[in-house]
């Protein structure tokens, strides 16, 4: 197991706690740490993880093998997600099979697998370019082999949107992506999606985690995974799809951004110059083939410093393409090419970014900016007629998608934040019947093009941008030109998002009951101001409450177990929510009002009001 130094600003982001990587505990708690010690190495029998575990036994280090034994890393919706360590509480070797024998054993007692003949049991896995992420694979797909599943391995480092494609495309009961998107260098993850392509929702998570807590002992043979893929591979029950996969995914692709040029593809590519980082991860071959499609291999400049993929991103302190600095290089390259446009990948490509110089400037557009903005190349190039269009955005994603629905007539739907949610809500309106969803996004820089993928996915993004850029060069406007645009249009919105770090869970809980308290003082069911502004709207998810809807009960599913409010105000509408991946409450605020100025002013001025009246980070200890 590879051993990564942390440094304190790394723990901030990705720090060990139940809330960050859904831990809970097993039913551990009565034995003594010597008990869990002997279980761990009875399970266990990769030489890294026993010897570290071995090392903390010498150490005398008591405390921290309880921490990494007595609580088991849990699965959710996201699957699973943690640092690479020895333990029950992390992701390792014993941990991935454990999974993969839970998923196995979940899918072959489920319905839709005990309908398909045997033959049509199969499983499609992927993998990026982390640590121990190709063995990882290797254990995911021999566990499957070995309950008698076909397995479909995409040979080689693949981005994840691959998997969700390939789930339908060979019609598969579900797929695993082993990645842990922009996390620091010393996570992984276990990325599952359904046989639908979407991502899962509850409660088949549930039923998934409760499956692998009745196989947490790895099967016989479950170790000797190269001799179990060769047998496999012989029998025709491994077989490496990626060429016919990624063939089939590039063709969707081709298909979408030609429909978005009657006229064909080659108009205003001699305008369209851009630099293109994949930020040290696996989107360089993808972006490359879809620039070859697109014939713009003359304008695209790499960031050769972040060209190959590096488990370790060393060039950047966190390999995620909002968090401050992390395009620098890539913007430094553009201004040594005189080129204005910079555009990038997360690690594993399901994510994207844009930024363009603008009188001499660099601006990078915001999640939401370039949401909008795919928003309207969509409704303009979409064949169908605006009332058989819908398009879906998150809860805590910009409302100016529901002002261009209300003004255009597509149907717009919000969804809670994941594409987990998109994804299936998508499906869910197009088999309705009335309306095509066509197209999702979120803040988080995730933009979904249902025609490819139920999922957020950086690769046809990036080709969608760049049909953007060749139109709007044809029509002499740029990007933020674009976006001016669509403000004198919708009005003008302008958000401002942030975070505290929490401690805790429970420090997190006390806060949002804190909040839903000054309510209470006043006789009323939430705060009625914040800030001198009134309060006009209140959905609390955790809670089950929406002043605006019937009965008081919100239309979006309930979660007790996370927290999330929404509320409004006159001009301004906020999110805030605790993180289920990181240790932080996260607010997003937005302000809309005639002119820019006036918007981002309330925009900021509510977020300020938000951190300093609710969180109280002085007596909270929450960090700002």
């Amino acid at each position: 197991m590879h051993k990564l130094r942390s440094s304190k600003a790394e723990l901030r982001y990705s720090i060990d706690c139940e809330d960050l990587y859904n831990i809970h505990l097993n039913m551990a708690e009565g034995k003594s740490v010597d008990q869990l010690v002997q279980e761990w190495l009875a399970l266990d029998k990769n030489e890294t993880t026993r010897k570290e575990i071995q090392d903390l036994v010498a150490q005398g280090a008591t405390d921290e093998l309880d921490r990494r034994l007595r609580s088991r890393i849990a699965f959710g919706t996201a699957g699973l997600r943690s640092r690479m360590q020895a333990g029950f509480a992390h992701l390792n070797d014993v941990t991935i099979i454990q999974a993969s024998q839970g998923l196995a054993a979940y899918l072959l007692a489920s319905s839709s697998a005990t309908a398909a003949a045997a033959a049509t049991r199969s499983v499609i896995i992927g993998h990026d370019h982390r640590h121990n992420s190709a063995s990882f694979a290797r254990l995911t797909a021999a566990a499957f082999v070995l309950k008698g599943f076909k397995v479909y391995i995409l040979g080689g480092l693949v981005h994840t949107p691959l998997v969700p494609f390939g789930v339908k495309h060979l019609g598969c009961l579900a797929g695993v992506m082993i990645t842990a998107s922009h996390n620091p260098a010393r996570d992984n993850g276990y990325k599952v999606y359904w046989g639908n392509g979407c991502q899962i929702i509850p409660p088949v998570d549930v039923g998934i985690a409760a499956a692998i807590e009745e196989n947490l002992v790895p099967v016989e043979r479950a170790w000797d995974v190269e001799s179990v893929l060769e047998e496999g591979r012989r029998s025709g029950m491994v077989e490496d799809a990626k060429g016919a996969v990624a063939q089939g995914y590039f063709d969707k692709v081709r298909e979408v951004v030609a429909g978005m040029r009657p006229e064909g593809l080659d108009g205003g590519r001699e305008a369209v110059k851009f630099v293109y980082t994949p930020m040290h991860g696996v989107g360089l071959e993808p972006a490359k083939t879809v620039v070859e499609i697109l014939g713009l291999q003359d304008g695209m400049v790499v960031v050769e410093e972040q060209a190959e993929p590096d488990p370790d991103f060393p060039t950047v302190k966190f390999p995620n393409p909002e968090e401050k600095g992390a395009l620098d290089i890539a913007m430094a390259t553009a201004d040594r090419h005189g080129i204005t446009i910079a555009l990038a990948n997360d690690p594993d490509a399901d994510r994207f970014a844009a930024a363009e110089k603008v009188d001499g400037k660099w601006q990078i557009l915001t999640g939401n900016q370039l949401g909008v903005l795919f928003a309207s190349h969509m409704l303009a190039t979409s064949p169908l007629p605006p009332s058989q269009i819908a398009m879906l955005s998150s809860a805590v994603s910009t409302q100016m998608l529901a002002a261009m629905a209300a003004v255009d007539g597509f149907h717009h739907e919000e969804t809670l934040t994941g594409f987990k949610w998109l994804g299936n809500v998508a499906q869910q309106i197009t088999a309705r019947g009335s309306q095509t969803a066509i197209y999702a996004f979120e803040e988080a820089i995730g933009y979904m093009f249902a025609a490819v993928v139920y999922d957020k996915d950086g690769i046809a993004a990036l080709g969608v941008f760049l049909t953007m850029l060749q139109k709007w060069a044809q029509e002499s406007v740029t990007p933020i030109g674009k976006l001016r645009e669509l403000y004198v249009r919708y009005g003008h919105f302008e958000s401002c998002n942030g975070y505290v770090v929490s401690p805790s869970p429970a420090v997190t809980k006390a806060v949002f009951d804190g909040i839903r308290a000054l309510g209470e003082a006043a006789g009323e069911r939430y705060p009625t101001t914040l800030g001198g502004r009134k309060i006009t709207y209140w959905r609390d998810l955790t809670e089950g409450f929406d002043s605006a809807a019937a009965g008081g009960v919100p239309v979006l599913p309930v979660d007790k177990a996370s927290q999330m409010i929404t509320v409004g105000m006159e001009g301004v509408r906020f999110t805030i929510r605790g993180s289920g991946t990181e240790p932080k409450i996260k607010y997003y605020v937005e302000a809309t009002a005639p002119e820019k100025e006036a918007a981002a002013q309330a925009a900021k001025e509510v977020a300020g009001d938000i951190v300093r009246e609710w969180f109280k980070p002085e007596e909270s200890g929450l960090v700002v």
